[in-house]
């Protein structure tokens, strides 16, 4: 039976979370008011999961994590209020090593409780069957900290921190998985869908791309409606390429990435001015939303396959590998995420399972296996042309 910590100041939340997760999910569970509590039970109670509150007094969620993941790293489910504030920290608690989080009910808890049932048991069901083997989110936060990102820098001063980092890892990440795809005959569009464990992911994935990556890019990231504008904006501040949420229809355009609005989908159109991504209401056929399989399908009657690159992430599920399958099947290309670097892989270990992945890669390869395929190779005329060049040169001096 696992056993999960649920640390929380609300005796009556304490009460609410320890009845469900005990009868709906069979867990065993121990109950604690704040942080000092909670890491005085790491070595008592040894959890398999803990549940974690985001505010707390006498120790904050994010200073109670930071210890967790230093001291004996746990998969940690935060309970998060749906306010941009909440959203803020979340993200923070996610990029410190938390593995997923669920929304704390609004209102009187007794009559909303209700509504987060299913998703706290699956969410804790899912974080029991994780196995943390050192810090990774820790080590990524001190990271970005080191490459000047959380200094107070200008975003000038982080992206040339930043195009210097993509040049490295894509010059070291460079896989020769076909040749790159002619960039010069049109438009295309990397589409990118991810859910559990996705925030962290991305954050690790989508700061890579060098400003002058020639194709948009468009992310599905299972959230709620509430965190995907905080997110979009938190991953502007850390990426070269524009980043928006796209909360209506927009065109699709280089040097953007496109983050679906949560509770909702995303979809890539043709109009008459060109194509578009435009957020639409979740259609029900799907189970998560933004659907990644919506997605890729929208693309695929939008555009050609060879013009299509998807990329499936760590996430619970299935969402986007059928999808994925038949793009690549079609002439699209894709990349999933291994399973060593996945915090679930569930979402791209269904793809490779399917047949539908052109490349298995860690995160910290992808952006380099991108750019790589959307890089046009030289020419033999190059060398020749440049030569020409610099003889013009000094020919003039």
């Amino acid at each position: 039976m696992a056993k999960v910590l649920i640390v929380d100041d609300s005796a009556l939340m304490r009460r609410y979370l320890k009845q469900i997760l005990e009868s709906k999910g069979g867990f065993e569970t121990m109950v604690v008011r704040n942080g000092i509590e909670a890491l005085a039970a790491l070595d008592a109670f040894d959890p398999d999961v803990i549940t974690l509150d985001v505010n707390m007094p006498e120790m904050d969620g994010l200073t109670c994590l930071s210890n967790i993941m230093t001291q004996r790293p746990k998969p940690v489910v935060m309970v998060s209020s749906l306010t941009a504030r909440g959203a803020e920290v979340t993200f923070e608690a996610l990029a410190l090593g938390a593995v997923d989080f669920i929304h704390k009910p609004d209102g009187t808890i007794s009559l909303n409780i209700g509504r987060v049932e299913h998703e706290l048991v699956a969410k804790v069901t899912m974080a029991s069957q994780i196995r943390l083997s050192h810090t990774v989110g820790l080590q990524q936060r001190l990271r970005r900290q080191h490459d000047g990102r959380d200094d107070g820098k200008s975003r000038r001063d982080r992206q040339e921190a930043s195009t210097s980092m993509a040049t490295s890892r894509t010059a070291s990440g460079m896989a020769t998985a076909g040749p790159p795809v002619n960039t010069a005959t049109g438009i295309g569009v990397v589409l990118i869908g991810v859910s559990t464990g996705g925030p962290g992911t991305l954050e690790q994935v989508l700061p890579v791309f060098a400003a002058d990556f020639p194709w948009p890019v468009v992310v599905a990231q299972h959230m709620p409606g509430t965190f995907t504008t905080v997110f979009a904006k938190r991953l502007n501040d850390m990426c070269n390429l524009t980043v928006i949420e796209a909360a209506q229809m927009m065109p699709l355009q280089p040097g953007v990435i496109y983050i679906g609005k949560g509770d909702a989908d995303i979809v890539v159109g043709k109009r008459a001015a060109g194509w578009v991504v435009n957020p639409t209401p979740a259609d029900s056929r799907f189970l998560w939303h933004p659907s990644v399989a919506r997605l890729v399908d929208s693309a695929m009657k939008a555009l050609p396959p060879d013009r299509i690159i998807g990329v499936l992430l760590t996430g619970m599920g299935d969402d986007g590998a059928e999808a994925m399958t038949a793009l690549k099947r079609c002439g699209g290309r894709t990349v999933a995420q291994d399973e060593a670097t996945a915090i679930i892989w569930g979402m791209p270990g269904e793809l490779v399972k399917r047949g539908g992945a052109t490349q298995v890669l860690p995160a910290d390869r992808i952006a380099g296996q991108l750019t790589a395929w959307l890089t046009p190779a030289p020419s033999r005329a190059a060398p020749a042309r440049a030569a020409m060049t610099r003889e013009g040169r000094d020919g003039t001096r």
